[in-house]
């Protein structure tokens, strides 16, 4: 039926593994702006994601009204992606052990907005001595593009089953992109949508849900039987 026995671990990138808003709370600093907390901004949706909360609002919007600002804000995030930025705790060994499991095939399917992110990712994770050319599935999806076309082409190109294949994020996208798909979902609330949000506002179950780093790599490790 399937033309591989093999599983397959689909990631998102920015929240996930990334520590994005470290990165997007730097850029902004670099310009004179403020994106605010990490608590506040994972309860922000849309525009104001990133144009801050009431206290921020006025100055940033300033500072971004232009389209010239906006190329160089987004040419700043760019650089610090590519030359600070960090993947988090733990997340090094974790990518480090799967993509030395034999039998075990990785992917990731991401939204960066950076420029040419790629490449941008790529040299982040260089810089943590892995190389993005072992992941089996690489996809940039548009900002507003959904991820299941592309979640469903990966399970497919790789001919896995889908009661072998897991799919990790950090927004209740993520949550119904994977299960459009036929994955397994496995999501974060330390990322761009807080625990609160995913369970109370979106329905995300509870029991899919890692609050930090060392516990969606707990997680995975256990699912995927590998030595703890």
């Amino acid at each position: 039926m399937y033309a591989s026995k093999d599983r397959l671990v689909i990631f998102d990138a920015d929240g996930t593994l990334i520590d994005a808003f470290d990165a997007i709370a730097t850029t902004f600093a670099a310009h004179g702006m403020d994106i605010g907390d990490l608590d506040r901004f994972q309860k922000r949706r849309h525009l104001f994601k990133y144009l801050g909360g009431l206290k921020e609002f006025p100055k940033n919007l300033v500072r971004q009204s232009t389209a010239q600002q906006r190329r160089a804000l987004l040419g700043t995030l760019t650089e610090v992606y590519r030359e600070s930025a960090k993947l988090y705790p733990g997340i090094v060994e974790l990518i480090g052990r799967l993509q030395a499991t034999p039998g075990l095939r990785i992917g990731m399917v991401t939204r960066n907005i950076t420029e040419e992110p790629l490449h941008t990712l790529s040299a982040l994770f260089a810089r943590h001595g892995l190389d993005l050319a072992r992941f089996d599935f690489l996809a940039c999806v548009p900002l507003k593009a959904e991820k299941t076309a592309h979640f469903r082409q990966a399970r497919e190109q790789l001919g896995i089953n889908p009661a072998r294949a897991f799919a990790c994020g950090d927004e209740h996208k993520d949550y119904l992109a994977s299960l459009l798909a036929g994955f397994y979902p496995l999501i974060v609330s330390y990322g761009f949508e807080d625990y609160r949000r995913l369970t109370g506002k979106f329905g995300v179950p509870d029991e899919v849900i890692s609050r930090s780093p060392g516990e969606l790599c707990a997680r995975l490790v256990h699912a995927l039987d590998l030595p703890e």
